[in-house]
């Protein structure tokens, strides 16, 4: 590598004045050993004192690094990139096998599973980036808008708001939906309090330490909803400060889904007029999924909310991690400004966005619209009530709130159970989420796989299965002492 020196040296003749390029300097010239060697960091070398090298501490999971694949450089000699190419396809080949493999145990997390996308493949060599606003068009033309836009009037439809109305944009998670929602918040109330039930998700907490926010964390009822009589207490305590509130549409352990009309009566009863406060709605599950069960409350944008968001890697099965952001675009112009560079607005969380997700999107709600999705709901409901019951049936602790998909249940004794069949758990709880790639089937093996390892980890009498009561009441507990 040239030294700085050296590179001033060479260009000096140019520095002053001359034509005459320098000798030293070739532009074609190729850099030896460009790739350093592996070796052992100097900086490890040190903490560890030269010694043996030390483990790491592992903390909530495995360490990743011992089962890497290693990336490695191409030889100079051409005629073996042939055996680069097979071995590429041979490591990809195990990989195809081991998410084959481990979809067949995938229970815990909220993700369906069951799609199919082959229509789209045609355009996955487009480098498709819906960089800026998506509804003004920049100087970049290899993008996606009109599909994005598309999916966020199906989505305004479904959330009772009016084309000019609402601005919104696809988002590269969930999470970034809740950070949108939470940062429109804080720019229209600069000075307000943020208000949460302890059971939300943890990046609206993060959010909070972001963007340097108070937050009052609100207690929760046993179902997992927010207390909104804490929640009134709270509120009461800080009565001149404006609020800015996030209502779960299922929560991330139980699936509980916050009573929204109860949330903004509160609001009201403590003098918060709807001036006052800012409501954003966490749907990341259950907001595609509650619209279409009878008889559940509405969100919609006809009641005071400032912003939704879902999910489009869960209930609808994308892919690749996504999700919508809807807000009043009443709100947008506090958080928006103008990028000459981009020939467009920014109001996004990301500069740039995955421009291959609105398509996606766009085909799903195009393949199974309103009535696919009931269908689709109505199974999920259908199958987290049997796996309930044969829980309670078998004897195991189970809760399942009425308008979620999510049984809770106690965790299991042994950790490679848990990691088999990938389930989310915490304290004494696990959870399966029942989406519709899970089948009576899945359910049934893992119910037999867990009833017989349970006769296995309690056969000796002086131990016992965890008691759930605090967590899920004593009515769903079915430990020894309930």
């Amino acid at each position: 590598m040239v030294g700085t020196s050296a590179v001033i040296e060479s260009m000096g003749s140019a520095v002053n004045g001359k034509e005459v390029a320098d000798v030293r300097f070739d532009p074609t010239a190729v850099v030896p050993e460009l790739v350093p060697a592996v070796v052992k960091s100097e900086v490890d070398a040190a903490v560890n004192g030269g010694g043996e090298e030390q483990k790491r501490e592992i903390v909530l999971g495995r360490n990743i690094h011992t089962s890497s694949f290693s990336v490695t450089e191409p030889d100079a000699d051409d005629d073996s990139t042939g055996d680069k190419e097979a071995y590429m396809a041979s490591v990809l080949a195990r990989y195809r096998k081991t998410l084959t493999d481990r979809t067949k145990y995938h229970l815990g997390y909220p993700y369906n599973l069951d799609f199919d996308y082959g229509a789209l493949t045609q355009l996955q060599h487009f480098s498709i980036n819906n960089l800026g606003d998506p509804f003004i068009e920049s100087n970049y033309g290899v993008h996606s808008r009109q599909f994005e836009v598309g999916v966020l009037d199906w989505f305004a439809r479904l959330w009772d708001i009016e084309k000019d109305e609402y601005w919104g944009y696809i988002t590269n998670c969930g999470t970034e939906g809740n950070l949108h929602g939470i940062l429109v918040g804080r720019e229209v109330f600069p000075e307000g309090i943020l208000y949460a039930s302890k059971e939300s998700h943890y990046s609206i907490f993060k959010a909070a330490r972001m963007y340097r926010m108070e937050c009052e964390k609100v207690g929760t009822l046993l179902t997992g909803e927010i207390d909104c009589a804490d929640f009134k207490v709270k509120l009461l305590a800080n009565k001149d400060k404006p609020a800015i509130i996030n209502v779960n549409i299922g929560t991330t352990v139980k699936g509980a889904v916050d009573d929204l009309d109860l949330v903004i009566k509160t609001l009201e009863d403590c003098g918060f007029s709807h001036d006052r406060f800012y409501i954003h709605c966490d749907g990341a599950l259950f907001g595609l999924m509650m619209p279409f069960v009878k008889r559940a409350p509405k969100v919609t944008f006809k009641k005071p909310i400032g912003s939704v968001s879902v999910s489009g890697h869960k209930f609808v099965g994308c892919p690749m991690p996504c999700g919508v952001q809807l807000t009043r675009l009443e709100h947008i112009n506090a958080l928006s400004s103008n990028v000459e560079y981009l020939a467009s607005r920014d109001a996004t969380i990301m500069g740039s966005r995955n421009g291959h997700a609105p398509l996606f999107l766009w085909y799903t709600l195009n393949r199974k619209g309103y009535k696919g999705f009931q269908k689709e709901v109505q199974k999920c409901l259908r199958n987290a009530h049997y796996l309930k019951d044969r829980l309670i049936g078998a004897g195991i602790s189970a809760m399942l709130n009425e308008l979620s998909s999510t049984v809770v249940f106690e965790r299991p004794k042994d950790e490679e159970f848990v990691r088999k069949w990938q389930l989310a758990c915490e304290r004494n709880m696990a959870h399966v989420v029942v989406m519709p790639s899970v089948t009576v089937d899945k359910l049934d093996n893992f119910l037999d796989e867990l009833v017989e390892a349970r006769s296995i980890w309690y056969k000796d009498e002086d131990v016992k299965p965890p008691c759930l009561a605090s967590d899920i009441g004593s009515k769903n507990c079915c430990c020894p002492q309930h």
